[in-house]
């Protein structure tokens, strides 16, 4: 389905985009020269939502008009069309669940009694809802609750790209629901594991700890919990290349882990077991057996059938 039109409530609209108006514009002697539904173009911006934009009709005739009183062209007339949002209010998605498992701290074995737990998992649209113009969204999320599902062709274009937190998601030991589609998926997990994870966890652990040097420079200071997991994070993928396996729970790392996330590790202990990461990451890149791309093929098979079953009321 073609993307929505990018809109963001705060936006303010630049000169030239062509606007419709949601009121009527009055004219001489009451009558409606530009009635609601006119086409016009931004010819003056305002700084914020607390003035008014100038706007130009085809007559040539310009008026003042607040933000509330016009909308975007584009948007206005593609109005419900692919608006996801609208599925997700008429239907319970959370019904269609078919994989709900437990990642983060307590799955890592790092939980304290102040940690959270957080659910994460797949969820399979009927075939009418996914058909519609409608659509349905790529991620339901629950603040309240720390859970999150992603739609099911959503989870496996991630899970091929190597995405750590879908990969553990995909070997976490603390599975709650799983639906016979979803054993099959588990059984099948090998197939997104790839030397991408070379690329995908190595680099954003260097991105990430680029930010946190220059945060010590400018604040003398990190967010140790973050810089524990980023940690981990590389003590997994060096498994995953080496084992051909997520490694989830780091019972063998717990100690060191959590002197991390307390603050008790100096930053050049930490800053030398990172780099010491890096050149076991890089040696069992040279040596891993893990194929250079994902079984593309075989995720697709599976989604092709898995959307042929969500035919059926029951949920597979």
């Amino acid at each position: 389905m073609t993307a929505r039109v990018h809109f963001h409530p705060n936006l303010i609209f630049s000169v030239g985009t062509q606007v419709v108006t949601l009121v009527d514009g009055p004219g001489a002697v009451g009558l409606v020269p530009h009635p609601r539904g006119t086409v016009g173009v931004v010819v003056k911006s305002p700084t914020d939502h607390e003035h008014s934009y100038r706007v130009r009709f085809p007559d040539g005739l310009e008026t003042t008009l607040k933000p509330g009183e016009v909308a975007m062209l584009a948007q206005f007339t593609e109005g419900e069309i692919g608006d996801s949002t609208l599925a997700a209010a008429r239907t319970d998605l959370y019904e269609r669940v078919i994989f709900r498992c437990v990642i983060g701290s307590q799955a890592y074995g790092l939980a304290d009694a102040e940690s959270d737990v957080d659910r994460r998992g797949i969820f399979l649209p009927t075939a009418d809802l996914h058909w519609s113009l409608y659509g349905v969204p790529e991620q339901l999320e629950n603040d309240a609750t720390q859970e999150a599902y992603w739609e099911l062709q959503k989870f496996l274009i991630l899970a091929l790209k190597a995405n750590p937190n879908v990969l553990e998601c995909l070997y976490t030991p603390l599975v709650e629901t799983a639906t016979p589609l979803a054993k099959e998926l588990l059984a099948m997990r090998s197939i997104f594991l790839s030397r991408l994870v070379y690329q995908t966890y190595n680099g954003y652990v260097l991105s990430q700890f680029k930010k946190m040097q220059t945060d010590i420079r400018n604040h003398g200071q990190v967010k140790w919990k973050h810089v524990m997991h980023l940690i981990r994070l590389l003590l997994s993928g060096v498994s995953v290349l080496r084992d051909g396996f997520v490694p989830v729970k780091v019972d063998g790392h717990r100690d060191r882990l959590l002197a991390i996330r307390r603050g008790e590790a100096p930053w050049d202990e930490v800053e030398n077991w990172r780099l010491d990461l890096h050149k076991e990451f890089n040696a069992a890149f040279e040596t891993t057996k893990l194929p250079e791309r994902p079984d593309c093929e075989r995720a697709n098979a599976f989604l092709i059938r898995a959307r042929r079953l969500a035919l059926a009321e029951a949920l597979p």
